[in-house]
């Protein structure tokens, strides 16, 4: 990074918009809506509209909802757009046909697959989680856990602590593969080996990994695996999630939520359950049809790009910020979180400064929109299908200038919304 900082100090706007003008992905930034005078990086939070969702949901609407009705679950293949969005999803995730199904939330995912993790090992009776994984992960997995008569118990851990955590009383490891605060990665192929030696099961959180970094749950021989589809694969506020069972656990996986979808025959309505096969077993009740229409429309733009480019583009825009920011707004209290080394970390830098909260609402004002997770980090995620080089530089001009002046102790600013 010294050398990095070097490079820094001879680089100017100018550079930044060469870099730009060089970019093999500045094409797709015309497919988004971006509202001028916004820099915006908190597509790891919310990913930015697609210019053609809304001529598809007005489609769906108009056409196949409002004209066709009832017979769009046919005419317009309503019934499989599950599997048909999963299939494509699997080609982003690195899982063949048939291992992946978009549906639900992914809080629900997780909710039936670790349930199916722990109805495999049922002679176990550990989970390893990371303890300051992101919440929801650790509630569902807690909430399980109380409903199963706490019968299991979770071993929570931290990064470097996951390896020694298992041994041969580990039903499953369920991990993030990107941390929503820090960034910083896991590796998944090791893990998950070093959970298979110890006949334990994995389950691969993917929401900050899909459409950002490449991933390779095939190669890693991953078990199970849950995302959603509302950041790097654009699919609007809430989009459904995904599920990933890989096929050789697929004959006889089993899940809670056994709702008519996944039932083999639903249109039979029989009294009892009778399981679907292979993937759609883990369907659970009717879907909502607008929003995977929505999900698709980000997802197809994001199958037509070159998932490697998004990665070196994204490690090059997280060095590049950090410099920036180590340079302009050295002396002014910020940390790093997220790993230097790029490798190590998703498609986002986090910093650290006692008044985050405040500084971060001073930069949405002025429209640098990042977010704040408590208690101290200001979250800036690098969207490489439509965030630009020249952003980059801007923003920390941004930050700089309103630290330099003092912006942030504005009182307006120390007052916390409900959404940080």
């Amino acid at each position: 990074m010294v050398a990095e900082a070097k490079i820094m100090t001879v680089m100017t706007r100018e550079d930044f918009q060469k870099l730009d003008h060089d970019d093999p992905l500045a094409c797709f930034r015309r497919e988004f809506y971006i509202p001028q005078d916004v820099i915006y990086m908190d597509g790891n939070s919310l990913g930015a509209m697609p210019k053609a969702a809304s001529r598809r949901v007005g489609e769906v609407t108009d056409r196949e909802w409002g004209y066709d009705l009832i017979k769009s679950w046919n005419t317009a293949d309503w019934f499989n757009a599950p599997q048909r969005i999963g299939d494509k999803i699997a080609k982003i995730i690195g899982a063949d046909e048939g291992e992946v199904v978009a549906t639900d939330s992914t809080s629900i995912n997780l909710f039936k697959v670790l349930a199916a993790a722990l109805m495999i090992n049922s002679d176990r009776s550990i989970i390893v989680m990371e303890g300051s994984n992101f919440p929801t992960d650790n509630y569902i997995a807690q909430g399980l856990v109380e409903f199963l008569g706490r019968q299991h118990q979770i071993r929570f851990v931290e990064k470097d602590g996951v390896m020694d955590a298992m041994d041969d009383r580990v039903a499953v490891v369920s991990l993030t593969d990107v941390h929503y605060k820090t960034g910083h990665r896991f590796d998944m192929h090791a893990i998950t080996a070093r959970a298979h030696e110890h006949g334990a099961l994995t389950v691969w959180d993917l929401c900050h990994s899909a459409g950002a970094v490449p991933v390779d749950l095939k190669g890693a021989n991953a078990d199970f695996a849950v995302g959603c589809g509302y950041k790097y694969l654009n699919g609007g506020p809430g989009a459904p999630a995904f599920i990933f069972v890989a096929k050789r656990h697929q004959d006889h996986v089993k899940q809670p939520l056994t709702g008519w979808w996944s039932h083999s025959a639903p249109f039979d309505f029989t009294r009892d359950y009778e399981s679907g096969e292979g993937i759609n077993r883990m369907l659970c009740g009717t879907q909502p049809i607008i929003s995977l229409c929505a999900l698709e429309v980000g997802v197809d733009i994001m199958a037509r790009a070159d998932i490697y480019k998004i990665r070196e583009k994204s490690k090059k825009m997280g060095d590049l910020f950090i410099a920036l920011a180590e340079q302009k707004c050295g002396e002014y209290g910020f940390g790093i979180a997220s790993p230097r080394n790029a490798y190590d970390r998703g498609s986002q830098v986090s910093l650290t400064h006692p008044n985050g909260y405040a500084i971060m609402q001073a930069l949405i004002e002025r429209g640098v929109i990042g977010d704040f997770r408590a208690p101290d980090i200001l979250r800036f995620g690098f969207t490489p299908l439509y965030l630009r080089y020249v952003d980059v530089w801007d923003a920390v001009d941004i930050l700089a200038d309103i630290m330099a002046n003092e912006i942030w102790q504005d009182p307006k600013y120390q007052v916390r919304a409900s959404v940080t």
